[in-house]
């Protein structure tokens, strides 16, 4: 598994040494007779040193950024396909992104005549700005750099204060409990981190604006799908917390999803959880391509045809897994007396976690369950606590869609026992395995009565825990990873 941004539990090299260079995405397209290009960060630790020990496959064209300067916004460098890594001091990051963008388009216009194409564009702003200083083996993460252009826009803007920003009393549970309340020069310092966050999506939202142009002038527009997403979210203030994207509260994990194209709905929503594993089936449904058997994920509904059947359907996606292993890092601007500098970094922000958002609008639940890796528990109903500062854990005798806490906690559980590690269909149809008779298909389903004994014996002879707080994936450490399998009749 590649399950941080480092070694030994992530990065370029692990995902070379797992073997999996040949087995993603642009591969699988370019097999499918796509010309393939990728502009801009492929992914952490691809540097200057192991960028062409292998080259990543699958791409017709390339421009990749490189580690450590992939979000150093005036010293950025690149490896355009196979040739030596240049170095653009002085020049903007995200204006550098265009450039190459559109030079990649012209080229899948141009030179591969007919084939269709696949182009990927990911920009690395508004992350904060990283440098790796020499006297020390952690990065320092600084506020975003805007460019010239846009430095003094949205002087007056401030972090949007909800009831979860800065509050008066401690929310969650393990250290985000004990996070003190930040004082006025903190709340200034964070406030001017979130302005230079929008400052620097000027940017983004300027390469955007202009590709579409571009499309157009190309007279493809009407041919072409566009998805326009990202890689996670970000909180500023909320529970106290430094700026950062780790803890998986609301603000880190719910994210814009666009798709506009050819049959797509004009304007539509979809009400089913989706997630970044879908991403690759709902391409290759675009695509006109066969799913894999091994895709955990599936294809997101996107004409009006297929919402409208996936919002009467009861077995249609619910459930998000959600995951994290090792430092919660505080990506946070120097500012306030008592306010940690930008290489804070206090060991114990250990953030591993399993946890599961589920969101069903035809049976109006809205919920989410986590298990730290010291097994504090949090559960929230966002129905009534969008903040998430109301942790019913820790409220005796609380209630929950009608039932007793626990007995929703137990299914809650279960189902998370699948997700914690599961592959292919199990990923998909997680209630399938708990009940192999096909008769539960989805939270209402489960918290049928018939069904407590069993959920309460999985939660006691199995229940999501781990042993220790380990910095990566350590199966070892993750408490048991099989449920038991409901053999009644319910």
């Amino acid at each position: 598994n590649v399950t941080d941004v480092a070694l030994p539990y992530g990065g370029y090299t692990k995902f070379i040494t797992q073997g999996l260079n040949d087995k993603y995405l642009p591969v699988w397209m370019q097999e499918a007779g796509y010309a393939t290009y990728y502009i801009g960060k492929l992914m952490n630790v691809h540097n200057v040193t192991n960028y062409d020990t292998p080259f990543a496959a699958g791409y017709n064209g390339s421009d990749f950024l490189l580690d450590p300067y992939q979000t150093q916004y005036y010293n950025s460098t690149w490896v355009h396909n196979h040739d030596t890594p240049v170095n653009y001091p002085g020049e903007y990051l995200t204006d550098l992104l265009m450039e190459k963008t559109f030079a990649s388009l012209d080229d899948a216009v141009v030179s591969n005549g007919t084939p269709p194409f696949f182009m990927v564009i990911a920009p690395t702003a508004p992350h904060s700005e990283t440098t790796f200083p020499t006297n020390g083996p952690l990065p320092v993460l600084l506020p975003p750099h805007p460019a010239t252009k846009y430095k003094n826009y949205f002087q007056n803007v401030t972090v949007p204060r909800a009831a979860n920003f800065n509050p008066d009393h401690p929310s969650g549970v393990f250290w985000i409990r004990d996070l003190p309340q930040q004082n006025a020069s903190v709340v200034a310092a964070n406030d001017e981190f979130y302005r230079n966050r929008l400052r620097t999506l000027q940017s983004v939202d300027e390469m955007v604006d202009n590709l579409f142009t571009r499309l157009q002038d190309h007279k493809l527009l009407d041919n072409t799908y566009v998805i326009y997403t990202t890689d996670n979210g970000f909180h500023i203030g909320q529970h106290r917390l430094p700026p950062g994207k780790a803890c998986g509260y609301e603000e880190d994990i719910n994210i814009p999803l666009v798709i506009r194209g050819p049959g797509t709905s004009s304007c539509g929503t979809v009400d089913v959880a989706t997630t970044h594993t879908d991403l690759a089936p709902t391409i290759f449904g675009l695509a006109g391509i066969e799913p894999r058997k091994d895709f955990d994920g599936q294809k997101i509904p996107i004409t009006e045809t297929e919402i409208a059947l996936a919002n009467r359907d009861a077995g249609a996606h619910e459930h998000v897994s959600t995951e994290y292993w090792g430092v919660a890092t505080a990506e946070n601007p120097t500012g306030g007396a008592d306010y940690p500098g930008p290489d804070f970094r206090p060991a114990n922000f250990n953030s591993t976690y399993k946890g599961v958002r589920i969101i069903n609008d035809r049976t109006g639940y809205n919920l989410y369950y986590r298990v730290w890796c010291n097994n504090d528990h949090e559960i929230y109903d966002m129905n009534t606590d969008p903040g998430q500062l109301d942790n019913l854990w820790l409220i005796p005798n609380a209630t929950l869609l009608g039932f007793p806490l626990y007995t929703v906690v137990t299914r809650l559980d279960a189902l998370l026992m699948i997700l914690k590690s599961c592959t292919a269909d199990t990923c998909r149809w997680p209630w399938r395995v708990l009940h192999p008779a096909g008769n539960v298909h989805n939270l209402a389903e489960a918290l049928k009565p018939q069904n407590d004994d069993y959920y309460t014996m999985e939660m006691k002879a199995r229940g999501v825990n781990f042993s220790h707080c380990a910095w990566g994936y350590i199966i070892d450490a993750e408490g048991p990873q099989v449920p038991l399998v409901y053999d009644g009749m319910s």
